[in-house]
C-alpha cells in the first residue's frame, strides 16, 4: 500500500519541477558568473592531483557553496518531507549533502585532464539556465546545465542535469526508493544515506 501511495504521488509531483518561488532580481551576467566559480573551482579540484577521497571532501566543499541545498534535499524528499520532524530534515539534509557530493564528485573526478566551459545563458521563467560544456580526454563533448536563482538571498544554483540526467528526478527517485525498502521508516532512510556518504 505504501510502495502504491508513493507511486500515485510521484506521477503527480515528477510531471514537472516546480521552480523555487522568488522574485527575479538575479540577472544573466551574475548567472553567468555563479556558474563560471563554480567551474573554476571543479577545474582547480580536478587538477589538484589529490586522492579519490580528498576530492570528495572537496567537491562536498565546493557544493555546499554554490547549491540551494536546501532546496534540493527538500525536493529529493518529496511528500515525505511532510511528515518528517525538524530534526529528521536537519539529519536528513546533512546526510544528503554528503551523498550527492560523493555521488557527483566521482562523476566529476571522470573530467581529469579535461574542462568544462560556459556555452550559454537563457532565462527560463524566474531564473537562468546556464549551459555548459564538458571536454574530456578521449570523449565526445558532452552539456552539463546548471538552474540558477537568487531565492536565499544569494546566487545558487538548486537543479543540474548531466547529459541530459536531471539531478532533482533521479535524487527524488532514489530518495523514493530508500525509503519504499524500509517501508517509510525516515530514520532508517537517513542512516542508510549515511551509509552511502
Amino acid at each position: 500500500m505504501f510502495m502504491y501511495r508513493r507511486q500515485v504521488l510521484m506521477g503527480l509531483t515528477s510531471a514537472a519541477i516546480v521552480a523555487p518561488n522568488f522574485a527575479l532580481a538575479l540577472n544573466e551576467g551574475q548567472a553567468e558568473d555563479l556558474i563560471n566559480r563554480l567551474i573554476t573551482d571543479i577545474n582547480q579540484v580536478i587538477a589538484s592531483g589529490k586522492s579519490e577521497n580528498a576530492m570528495i571532501r572537496e567537491f562536498e566543499r565546493i557544493f555546499a557553496r554554490y547549491s540551494d541545498t536546501s532546496y534540493i534535499s527538500a525536493y529529493a524528499m518529496g511528500v515525505d518531507g511532510r511528515r518528517a520532524s525538524s530534526g529528521q530534515k536537519r539529519a536528513f539534509s546533512d546526510a544528503f549533502q554528503s551523498y550527492i557530493a560523493r555521488k557527483y564528485g566521482r562523476r566529476f573526478r571522470e573530467f581529469i585532464g579535461g574542462r568544462l566551459e560556459v556555452r550559454g545563458v537563457q532565462k527560463v521563467k524566474n531564473w537562468f539556465e546556464v549551459s555548459t560544456i564538458a571536454y574530456l580526454q578521449g570523449q565526445s563533448p558532452f552539456e552539463v546545465t546548471f538552474h540558477v536563482s537568487d531565492r536565499t538571498g544569494s546566487d545558487l544554483f538548486f537543479n543540474m542535469y548531466i547529459e541530459g540526467v536531471n539531478l532533482l528526478l533521479t535524487e527524488r527517485t532514489e530518495i523514493g526508493a530508500l525509503l519504499d525498502r524500509r517501508r517509510g521508516d525516515i530514520d532508517a532512510m537517513i542512516g542508510d544515506l549515511q551509509s552511502l556518504s
